[in-house]
């Protein structure tokens, strides 16, 4: 789907945003201020309903609260947690297993969260300067579990925590620990019993601290690894233990990473599955890895999901779109001092733009803080005690 020459997000309107559902009022509002009723709907409820009802569900991916809030701006139906991306930002290293699954845990938690405030200070919006409520959904979160940070019991652990943080699904890959990200050369397989029994615990796991609808999607890596217990290579390989894994009933979705953004594989992947499994649910990684730029006809997303994949991702989104901006700036300072940023400044505040961050404070949630604060007698909080606003010359 397309609008004026750019694509936007699956299944939204033209305007680029999802239409929110039915708006109800939240004690965490102030009167006549109201939040999508999908508020109260478990993320695993919603990912499962987006998946039934939509052609496919793109992800973009995302590594902190921050990042994840802007996809939420923008209409997003869900999220990916990237694990690759957090190692970067988090760690400051590369995906070979260098942070513990009480890490990205936490980080998935504190990003979940950060979710379900920015739902509250996106609609209040800032009455005092003019600036509308905007009525956001929370989009689901898919947080990558790599091989699960040891045995079953280390997975079983992994998806207690992330069950609680109220994340929506996660993948779990079936590579030999410590793992490395999917396009980094020298992978090696478990035993495909070991990885079902990894699943097992996953979905067992969830399901006894009270998610039965966690997603799980089970990831091979057999293309490309360079060691498995099989004698067999390549893509017969991840196609095998593609099919082992659904046999099992264990996983929701069936992710085969793949080394290149070659057509043929991929075609070839998900014809093989739904032989088998004509209604399999499929997920891709459209992987920042690969140069898009240069491949002459690259897989539409409407072209995945017409082969079956649903869930649809690009892992490392915001580290390169972060890293892009961000880079810029610090050459343009570097060149041209405080003019790098006066420049920065008027491609925020160019008129049409709908940049939310370009105000940090209404993007964090001022003028919500400083609206219910006095409500709940915060101190030095409540529209009694803010200062005016001045448009002209401050955010």
């Amino acid at each position: 789907m397309t609008t004026q020459g750019h694509s936007i997000p699956n299944g939204l309107p033209s305007n680029g945003r999802r239409a929110p559902s039915e708006l109800v009022p939240s004690p965490l509002l102030p009167e006549g201020f109201r939040v999508p009723a999908s508020r109260w709907t478990h993320p695993s409820v919603r990912l499962r309903q987006l998946l039934a009802e939509e052609p496919y569900v793109f992800a973009p991916g995302v590594y902190d609260p921050y990042t994840a809030q802007l996809a939420m701006y923008y209409g997003f139906p869900a999220v990916y947690f990237s694990g690759y991306s957090f190692a970067m930002g988090h760690v400051g290293s590369t995906d070979m297993d260098l942070y513990a699954g009480v890490e990205i845990a936490d980080a998935a938690r504190r990003t979940t969260s950060a979710l379900r405030k920015f739902q509250l200070t996106m609609a209040v919006g800032d009455p005092d300067a003019g600036i509308p409520p905007k009525p956001l959904e929370i989009p689901p979160l898919v947080v990558d579990m790599d091989g699960g940070y040891g045995n079953a019991f280390n997975v079983g652990r992994t998806a207690e925590l992330y069950v609680t943080a109220g994340v929506a699904g996660a993948h779990l890959e079936d590579q030999v620990l410590p793992k490395r990200c999917g396009h980094i050369a020298g992978k090696a397989l478990i035993d495909a019993r070991e990885m079902v029994g990894k699943l097992r615990m996953l979905r067992h796991v969830a399901t006894d601290v009270g998610n039965p609808d966690f997603v799980i999607i089970a990831r091979t890596d057999g293309v490309s690894a360079v060691d498995a217990p099989e004698p067999l290579r390549g893509l017969p390989l991840a196609i095998e233990r593609g099919l082992r894994y659904l046999d099992s009933g264990l996983p929701d979705l069936l992710w085969c990473e793949f080394p290149t953004s070659e057509r043929g594989p991929v075609e070839t992947f998900a014809s093989e599955i739904r032989k088998r499994f004509p209604q399999a649910q499929l997920a891709f990684n459209w992987s920042s890895s690969f140069k898009w730029h240069q491949d002459p006809h690259p897989l539409t997303f409407a072209e995945l999901g017409a082969l079956g994949f649903r869930f649809i991702f690009i892992t490392l989104a915001a580290i390169h779109a972060n890293g892009l901006g961000f880079s810029r700036l610090l050459q343009a300072l570097a060149e041209r001092q405080e003019q790098g940023y006066v420049e920065l400044q008027r491609q925020e505040w160019a008129e049409g733009e709908d940049l939310p961050t370009r105000s940090h404070h209404l993007f964090s949630g001022v003028p919500y803080h400083h609206l219910v604060g006095g409500a709940y007698g915060a101190a030095r909080l409540g529209r009694e005690v803010a200062e005016a606003h001045r448009e002209e010359t401050a955010v």
